[in-house]
């Protein structure tokens, strides 16, 4: 593999600011028409990712040009301090030199920040559509393969059908609108998905700061208090996709699992949204959690919207 940190002719690379919040999202939105036939990202996710406070957007952050025209984006992000860097990369078909050329840039700085960490390699990973504008066979003669899978997974919802449930004897829920409850709902997220795929240790600044926390809608996440357990399990959800309400993180401890407690869980976030007018509701779930998530979500109506796959490139720093 040739590796160039020069554009290709005719493009041109500069990193993004906040101010190109409004022109990404567009361009990501142009990606997922393709991609997936429907406009998905939301303003303040992009705005969110350019203002994490754990991105150098003047080294994690690139943008493509085609003359005046943004064709292209790509942005770093090192949540393990360790040899674990992410990346995402979107460009628009027709454009096969630029799109590598990111990858260049993306993977040249992911060595650099693993090396930073005191790490002997970068394994770097990128979430990319099942059927991306992105060239599969380029990705695996640069090294990249794929590692998981994780589908979306969709449900409509009808108030009538889908009425807030009571919960299973025993077992409460309580909004986190005290920080007290928000610092639990942390650190049951931390537990709950320990032994997870992909997973990383996040402080509970760390994860605020991951949750766009200024913006969190916090009657939108229960903790679920289990008699003899005590606080047992988290559900986060949000409100702000155009397409659907979104559940963000569904946890049950594993002491606490076998009472139908991730059952009510979901039902009730299928009432809760249904009650808020919404008439959509989805969530993702990795293909091959052992938990038994993806059989769960398919009992209780949810089919598959679309799928993501996870490439992976193994990198010596």
């Amino acid at each position: 593999m040739t590796t160039t940190l020069t554009p290709p002719p005719g493009l041109t690379v500069r990193p993004a600011t906040l101010g190109d919040a409004a022109a990404v999202c567009a361009l990501l939105n142009e990606v997922d028409l393709l991609e997936i036939g429907r406009a998905d990202t939301e303003l303040v996710e992009v705005q969110a990712d350019l203002k994490h406070p754990e991105v150098d957007l003047e080294r994690d952050s690139w943008l493509l040009y085609d003359g005046d025209l943004l064709v292209g984006y790509a942005l770093l992000w090192d949540e393990s301090g360790g040899e674990r860097i992410d990346v995402d990369h979107y460009v628009l078909p027709g454009r096969p030199e630029g799109s590598l050329h990111l990858f260049d840039l993306m993977e040249d700085r992911a060595a650099e920040r693993a090396a930073a960490n005191g790490a002997a390699r970068a394994v770097v990973h990128l979430h990319l559509n099942t059927t991306p504008t992105t060239d599969p066979a380029a990705l695996r003669a640069r090294g990249w393969r794929t590692v998981r899978r994780y589908n979306v997974m969709a449900r409509q919802l009808d108030p009538v059908v889908d009425p807030v449930p009571s919960p299973p004897p025993g077992v409460t829920l309580r909004p986190c609108l005290a920080e007290e409850d928000r610092r639990r709902a942390h650190d049951l997220l931390q537990k709950c998905f320990t032994e997870h795929f992909d997973h990383q240790p996040r402080t509970y600044t760390q994860w605020l700061d991951d949750i766009n926390a200024e913006r969190v809608d916090w009657s939108l996440i229960w903790v679920a208090h289990v008699e003899g357990h005590g606080d047992a399990a988290v559900l986060r959800t949000h409100n702000d996709r155009a397409s659907m309400g979104w559940i963000g993180n569904l946890g049950v401890l594993a002491e606490a699992r076998g009472r139908g407690i991730g059952s009510h869980l979901l039902r009730h976030a299928f009432g809760h949204y249904a009650s808020l007018g919404r008439d959509r509701i989805g969530l993702g779930v990795d293909t091959d959690n052992s938990s038994g998530a993806l059989a769960l979500y398919e009992r209780h109506g949810m089919a598959l919207d679309y799928a993501v796959d996870t490439w992976e490139l193994i990198r010596p720093v």
